[in-house]
């Protein structure tokens, strides 16, 4: 017993093969300018073919008729793998939340979004992104270079704290694990260099002796 798709094919191949030759035909009768031409098939003539009849074709073979062959591939086979929901959280996302919280944490009112602990401690979780990140591709030299703008400007940030609120200073850099010296006093010649030894006593000797 053949398949609907079967039937359907052979159907439209018969009625294409019929108009296939008749125009045929007719051609060759334009090239040899003789009016009174036949088709070779034109005693038997064509198959009748229409849509309605085909319709009616199919709609009189049973769907339980239709083997299961016919059809390569089953409803959800086609669908992308990435479309299954998973329970891990982007990474993006999780550093918003933690961003948020963050800068909640040390804010020093609820309108507070710009002073120096909030911008220290929102730049700290930037910077451990930016971290990771780069640990992951190391040749992403663009967020290389925003890493570093980012680090000078918090120790910037770090350096006025420190000079305007020194406890809070402490206190943050203690919380947020930041490795930051304050800047202090310009130390001397002397202050900066009397903890090393001289250098090169015997030629400096040496050199005062020949004057």
């Amino acid at each position: 017993m053949f398949s609907a798709n079967t039937l359907i094919a052979a159907i439209a191949f018969s009625a294409t093969y019929s108009t296939f030759t008749e125009a045929f035909s007719v051609g060759r009768c334009l090239q040899t300018k003789t009016m009174k031409c036949t088709s070779p098939f034109s005693a038997s003539g064509p198959l009748p073919v229409s849509m309605s009849s085909i319709d009616d074709l199919v709609d009189a073979i049973d769907e339980d008729d239709v083997e299961d062959d016919d059809f390569l591939l089953n409803i959800g086979e086609l669908d992308p793998a990435d479309n299954v929901p998973t329970d891990e959280v982007p990474d993006n996302y999780a550093h918003q939340q933690r961003l948020i919280a963050t800068r909640k944490e040390w804010r020093t009112s609820d309108i507070d979004c710009g002073s120096p602990d909030v911008q220290v401690a929102g730049m700290t979780e930037r910077i451990t992104y930016l971290t990771r990140h780069l640990k992951e591709h190391p040749k992403d030299f663009s967020t290389k270079r925003g890493l570093l703008a980012l680090v000078n400007k918090r120790r910037k940030l770090l350096n006025y704290l420190y000079s305007k609120n020194p406890e809070r200073y402490a206190e943050l850099v203690a919380a947020l694990g930041v490795r930051h010296k304050p800047v202090g006093r310009v130390q001397s010649r002397s202050e900066k260099y009397g903890a090393y030894p001289q250098q090169k006593p015997k030629k400096i000797k040496k050199a005062r002796g020949k004057q």
